[in-house]
């Protein structure tokens, strides 16, 4: 049982095994508690937090038990990374958008040093790259958010 529910966390409940693109799914799943959770940012913050910590942990678990490095069903990075990458912003749809598709991009091409971070291991190697990426995204919206006058 405990097994199972590691691995239904880690999978964020199973979109992990979406045959098509589970890692985008993921982070609209993020995105959506992000957009949910908007407007209480100690309670935003508190989710993200224990959301980055048994991440960390159960993805370190699975990848283990699967003995194979960032198998691509984990997906929970996706869903702490999205939510890093909008912490703080204002939730209106442009800025949702903007952050999806940004975060989704330094997902994928992994610059410097999201690369360096991904080649961790275990768990830590798993979340931190999605966090790096989350991280950039975050920066690049309130840079834009303050040259549009948001700020």
């Amino acid at each position: 049982m405990r097994d199972f529910l590691i691995k239904s966390f880690a999978t964020v409940f199973g979109v992990g095994y979406l045959p098509v693109a589970p890692g985008t799914w993921a982070t609209l799943v993020g995105a959506s508690l992000a957009y949910y959770l908007g407007n209480n940012l100690p309670a935003y913050t508190i989710l993200l937090l224990v959301l980055l910590v048994l991440g960390i942990m159960a993805t370190g678990i699975v990848e283990k038990q699967m003995n194979q490095k960032d198998p691509g069903i984990l997906v929970i990075d996706e869903v702490v990374g999205v939510m890093i990458a909008l912490w703080g912003l204002p939730l209106i749809w442009s800025v949702m958008v903007c952050g999806f598709f940004l975060f989704r991009a330094f997902d994928m091409f992994k610059i410097y040093p999201i690369n360096k971070l991904e080649a961790q291991s275990g768990g830590w190697g798993i979340m931190l790259d999605d966090c790096m990426a989350g991280v950039y995204t975050n920066v690049i919206l309130r840079i834009a958010l303050r040259c549009a006058g948001f700020f």
